[in-house]
């Protein structure tokens, strides 16, 4: 499975993909392009990524919490070019038997490859353009 996608990422679908028959839990996080950031207005985001390094760090994230947390089965897409206010940039689904393992397992992910996955992203304003640092190496936004 690919990590990144091009194209909006279906929630409902990643969830399905995860769920099976003996669990009792499916958590989902879905990040979405917020109309702010630090004060400024923000009309989308455009998210670039060294794709075959992102999808590796991706990977290497979910393989960690699937050793630490094996019951929970995961599925992870993050897009990749333009974004627009309201849209998801991320979605992270985990199912597992119990609810906890499963908060668990979407918390460790976001946070993850929020710390490691080489992404870009150049938010837009009416402003203009500017790029706001890689998604990964200790962004320090909620």
């Amino acid at each position: 499975m690919s990590f990144l996608t091009d194209i909006a990422i279906d929630a409902e679908a990643l969830s399905a993909e995860v769920c099976r028959d003996s669990d009792g839990a499916v958590v989902t996080f879905s990040g979405f392009v917020r109309d702010h950031h630090e004060g400024r207005q923000v009309e989308s985001i455009f998210y670039e990524a060294y794709r075959p390094m992102a999808e590796n760090e991706i990977r290497r994230v979910v393989e960690s919490v699937a050793q630490r947390l094996p019951e929970v089965r995961m599925a992870v897409q993050h897009r990749l070019g333009l974004v627009r206010v309201g849209e998801a940039s991320i979605v992270i689904a985990c199912a597992s038997p119990h609810r906890a393992e499963a908060f668990d397992a979407c918390r460790a992910l976001i946070d993850g490859i929020k710390e490691m996955a080489p992404i870009w992203k150049k938010e837009r304003s009416p402003d203009g353009e500017e790029w706001v640092g890689w998604q990964g190496g200790g962004r320090n936004e909620e």
